[in-house]
């Protein structure tokens, strides 16, 4: 058995690709509908007499809610389940086993994140896809270039956030230290990125790609997030490898 077919199998057998594909499929199927039905939900709350009114609800809000959860949960879904993929050495008998068929970490490390980054983008698509049907049905279409560049957008972050996930794993022990590094330092850009302008080069930035372009933001304001998310991302991978093959048993 080859490690391409053993990740593929890694993630089907232990079902955390359906695990994956039902969270995304789940906020992009209730995103929306949140959104459209938000002033209903708050005016059945007791509030205690004050009545709450909020503006009529546009496409932009139907895609910012759903970009707003998996921003959150379908992230750390991700992580983690990368986490378990590249996190290797945690369990003494597999990176043997591993280590020990393979002429090098980087045969470890490139199917794994193949593999892991494909399930991820996978999800988002349906995610998104979702989302965009029960937009376009409760709120109104959002215009379709401007979805698919920022699906697209999204998939890149994506593809960094599992490559940070395997730097971290290279450089700490266990699933939940890896997972707990990669998110510790992917807030740490978020919130760096809320403070000024050094936001627009972050990779965080583009998650809530989706939502800003639907909004009205120029896609040009993303060209800095991309690049550093293109050079992150490469820079990354190689910095598991290196890493990995300095790390002893």
């Amino acid at each position: 058995m080859n490690l391409w077919r053993l990740e593929w199998l890694r993630l089907t057998r232990t079902r955390r690709l359906v695990a994956l594909l039902g969270v995304y499929a789940f906020f992009g199927l209730t995103g929306p509908l949140t959104a459209r039905y938000l002033e209903d939900i708050l005016g059945a709350v007791d509030t205690g007499g004050v009545r709450v009114e909020l503006p009529d609800p546009r496409p932009a809000d139907g895609i910012a809610q759903y970009v707003g959860n998996i921003s959150q949960v379908g992230l750390i879904v991700v992580v983690l389940i990368a986490a378990s993929a590249f996190a290797v050495d945690a369990r003494r008998e597999m990176a043997v086993f591993l280590r020990t068929r393979v002429s090098g970490v980087r045969d470890v490390i490139v199917p794994a994140y193949v593999v892991t980054t494909g399930a991820a983008v996978a999800a988002l698509l349906l995610g998104s896809l979702a989302a965009w049907y029960e937009t376009g049905v409760l709120l109104g279409p959002p215009p379709v270039a401007r979805m698919l560049t920022g699906i697209g957008l999204g998939a890149l972050f994506l593809a960094f956030a599992v490559a940070a996930t395997a730097l971290a794993a290279a450089v700490v022990r266990g699933v939940l230290a890896a997972a707990g590094v990669t998110l510790g330092v992917l807030l740490a850009m978020a919130v760096l990125g809320g403070a000024g302008d050094v936001g627009r080069w972050l990779p965080t930035t583009l998650s809530g790609a989706l939502a800003g372009l639907v909004d009205g933001t120029a896609p040009s304001s993303y060209l800095p997030a991309t690049a550093v998310t293109v050079v992150g991302t490469a820079a990354a991978l190689a910095g598991a490898v290196v890493l990995g093959e300095r790390r002893e048993l």
